[in-house]
């Protein structure tokens, strides 16, 4: 369906002009706030990866077990597999290398 076509008038011409910008000016401030919005998210997300940074390397290991159960059953499935001896047999090979990494030798 078509709309009825309206006689242009300066005043309608006006009148579609003002409902125009003001669509405009609302659809900027939608936009501002989102950006807004978006850089407070950034901005908290800085601060909390700053915190967790500093938090000691088993709490961090416990936050990351809460957030990510599935993970965690499947290391422990992996580890079961693997089998005890092979365990500690790359415990000897990974601890040191992480340790390397921690003290940023």
């Amino acid at each position: 369906m078509t709309e009825p076509s309206l006689p242009l008038t300066p005043q309608s011409i006006a009148e579609r002009k003002g409902q125009l910008r003001e669509r405009m000016a609302a659809q900027r401030q939608r936009l501002r706030a989102r950006r807004h919005e978006r850089q407070q998210e950034r901005e908290l997300a800085r601060q909390q990866a700053a915190m967790n940074a500093a938090e000691p390397l088993a709490q961090r290991a416990l936050a990351f077990a809460k957030d990510h159960p599935l993970a965690l059953a499947l290391v422990a499935a992996g580890a079961a597999v693997a089998g005890p001896r092979r365990l500690v047999r790359w415990a000897g090979v990974v601890l040191p290398l992480l340790m390397q990494l921690r003290s940023g030798r």
